[in-house]
């Protein structure tokens, strides 16, 4: 059995395959942004990768959530409640930039011109108060039809207590208007906070077709190939789904390629022994930062897509993901008073950076890595491609350096410099400001560009550990090969914790239980062995906002339960928030159940150290083909590498203000055993990442291969 999986960046698309004996064969191929399935193929293909002897298909894509930011979804239409259409728009009353004159709310994804009304109303406790016009919703939709909207967006007044109202306007639709994508909002979620409902039920809705289209192409590209197993696709909350689970729910895959890297670095960094993990991931096109703790990534019920506040919300699970416009494809550019920038706007895989020679002129951090000896021009992705350090040079002559009357090494400096701030404030984002101290982590580098920044910026925020673990510029892919199947369920009920019926409780769990149960069932993946099931209450104060979600210690909730789990509540609100109040009344807001299912993993994903497993062989022989081995333990077999064993060349790098231009020794990542040994100053290159070891930092190669390095602690 083979074990594929695929990630789409903004700039570079990575492929993984692994067997049952952990042998892997890895490919990276520059993105195609016309047709994102057809860089997929070109992947397989330059892996040499058979189809037919694929049994299960991973993938991650950024297709979801940059058909949002770009606003290229399909036209779509919302049907709600009478009297509460400007709900969607309307949102909330706060204002998260207080002081800026020129703040703009985010452009509803539906116009107001195409959100309609139905005469119907559910009252908050499920119970009918006006029952549903069925003559007007179908004249509502016959409008709908008539102005051409592709997809249909439903989202009625309390329907996540009753869906009755909702369940018959989707029978009206596909009665008048079968060819429509409709997304109904309790089939999404089922939890009160109108705005944010409707938000979400409008971005599933938004993409809906467009990701559809995506997959059914790539489904059968896959299928011409001879591929008869199943597609899994990641999604924003950590874990896989189906892919007719994905198709009904795009809005859950939001965020599936970034997540995969985190649950990686978790993974990684608590196999050798560092449960406390910051993941640093550095692509062509942004940086994305996230914290995990006690091996575990951090989950979100509320995020933005577009940013805190000012984009549109969504009310689903997800990695606690900060992400900023700093990757390698990032443009540097001046702004009108003649300030250095850099980013957001990328080179992306076409044109790309001006070094990549394929049309390419703007100045991009990877330019600048070129010119200032980080990247060299023969090595890069393995030899592959050959980057034009002239034509990097030219990009930031023109652009940057005349016109801020400085020499060309000063200008890739300073474009250096401005990315690595833009990413420190990243990391401090989800550490400082979090009321975590940088200290007590260690940050796990990955992406094709994290090794190039990660140790500068660890020793920015005397992070004293980084871990760049193996194909890091394939680690996301990676990931993906160690997530297992996944269903989150939330229901809102709004109760006084202390009258509430046990029996209700109970009631809700077992529905969501077997909701969960009857989803991941589906498909008959011969490949499923396990379940698990994480159920909690959402519990507040009486006059609270917010909640705090408190586990149960099973599946089940009794009488002799709710003192148990009152005291547990009162324990988390006094760690997350400093205080308690334990003589205080509590409410019952919601039930939320997660579902597990844990697909075979090979070897190399279990905790075994004791087998080394040759690359699996490949057709073409045109994909990176590293020795991989399982993950497992760190372990220091004591010696020491010198310069010139492992080196193929030495070369002049810049290695940060304090230490300028060095002659710096060039290892070859393949060429150091478990166990060995040095000191920076170093770069250490592989086929698709560079690694660069400042000086006096320490690093040890561990049993695993991972690349384990000490920052060393410099005075202040």
């Amino acid at each position: 059995m083979i074990r594929v999986a695929v990630d789409i960046g903004g700039t570079f698309t990575d492929f993984v395959a692994q067997d049952e004996q952990g042998r892997i064969v890895v490919a990276k191929v520059l993105t195609t942004p016309l047709d994102h399935s057809e860089g997929v193929m070109n992947s397989i293909a330059k892996a040499g990768a058979d189809p037919r002897e694929t049994a299960l298909f991973l993938h991650g894509s950024t297709i979801a959530i940059n058909t949002v930011i770009e606003r290229k979804g399909v036209k779509t239409a919302l049907i709600t409640t009478r009297g509460f259409r400007d709900v969607y728009e309307i949102g909330r009353s706060n204002r998260p930039d207080a002081y800026n004159l020129f703040f703009e709310r985010p452009v509803p994804l539906v116009p107001r011109s195409l959100r309609r009304e139905v005469t119907e109303r559910m009252t908050a406790r499920g119970e009918i108060h006006t029952p549903l016009n069925r003559a007007e919703a179908a004249d509502v939709v016959a409008e709908l039809k008539n102005a051409g909207v592709q997809s249909i967006a439903v989202c009625l007044l309390h329907s996540y207590a009753n869906p009755a109202h909702e369940e018959a306007l989707g029978e009206i639709i596909a009665s008048v208007y079968p060819e429509a994508y409709v997304t109904l909002s309790h089939r999404i979620l089922r939890e009160y906070r109108e705005y944010e409902r409707t938000s979400t039920t409008a971005v599933n809705a938004y993409v809906g077709p467009v990701v559809a289209r995506y997959l059914g192409s790539l489904r059968e590209h896959l299928r011409r190939q001879g591929f008869s197993g199943e597609v899994l696709v990641m999604q924003s909350g950590g874990g896989v789904m189906s892919l007719p689970t994905a198709v009904q729910m795009p809005v859950r895959m939001m965020e599936s390629g970034p997540v995969a890297g985190v649950i990686g670095a978790a993974k990684v960094a608590s196999a050798l022994g560092h449960p406390q993990a910051i993941s640093f991931d550095m692509g062509g096109t942004t940086a994305k930062v996230s914290l995990t703790r006690n091996g575990n990534a951090e989950i979100s019920n509320h995020y933005y897509i577009g940013g805190y506040n000012t984009g549109h919300p969504v009310m689903l699970p997800v990695v606690d993901i900060v992400e900023v416009g700093s990757g390698g494809g990032s443009i540097a550019w001046l702004d009108g008073a003649g300030g250095l920038k850099v980013g957001p706007v990328s080179s992306g895989a076409l044109p790309g950076p001006a070094c990549y020679g394929l049309g390419g002129t703007k100045p991009t951090v990877t330019d600048a890595n070129l010119i200032l000896g980080r990247l060299a021009e023969e090595s890069f992705l393995g030899g592959e491609m050959r980057l034009d350090r002239t034509a990097a040079i030219s990009a930031v002559q023109k652009h940057v350096a005349e016109p801020l009357e400085m020499d060309v090494n000063q200008a890739a400096v300073a474009i250096i410099r401005i990315a690595n701030a833009h990413m420190a404030l990243a990391l401090r984002a989800v550490s400082v400001e979090r009321g975590q101290d940088p200290r007590d982590f260690c940050l796990v580098a990955s992406g094709g560009a994290g090794p190039l920044h990660g140790c500068t910026l660890a020793r920015e925020l005397k992070i004293p550990l980084v871990i760049i673990p193996r194909l890091p510029g394939q680690f996301s892919a990676w990931g993906m090969l160690a997530c297992d199947l996944r269903q989150d369920y939330v229901q809102t009920l709004l109760r006084d914790y202390a009258t509430v019926a046990p029996e209700e409780i109970q009631s809700a769990l077992t529905k969501l239980l077997n909701a969960g149960i009857a989803a991941l069932g589906d498909g008959g993946n011969a490949n499923v062995t396990a379940s698990a099931i994480d159920c909690r209450l959402d519990l507040r104060y009486r006059g609270q906002e917010y909640t705090v979600a408190v586990p149960l210690a099973g599946t089940s909730f009794t009488a002799a339960d709710r003192e148990p789990v009152a005291a547990r509540f009162h324990e988390l609100h006094r760690l997350l928030y400093g205080h308690a109040a334990p003589e205080e009344a509590l409410e019952l807001v919601g039930l939320r159940v997660t579902v597990h299912r844990d697909i075979e993993k090979a070897r190399s994903f279990a905790a075994d150290p004791s087998t080394r497993a040759p690359a699996l062989a490949g057709g073409s022989g045109s994909g990176f083909r590293p020795t991989d081995l399982p993950v497992g333990l760190h372990a220091n077999l004591g010696f020491d590498v010198q310069p010139t064993a492992a080196t193929q060349a030495q070369r002049k790098v810049y290695m940060g203000e304090r230490h300028g231009i060095l002659n710096t020794p060039v290892y070859r990542r393949a060429d150091l055993p478990p166990g060995a040994k040095f000191d920076g100053p170093a770069i250490i290159e592989e086929p698709a990442s560079t690694t660069v070891v400042l000086p006096n930092d320490h690093v040890e190669v561990a049993r695993t291969s991972e690349l384990v390095i000490e920052i060393a602690r410099e005075e202040e």
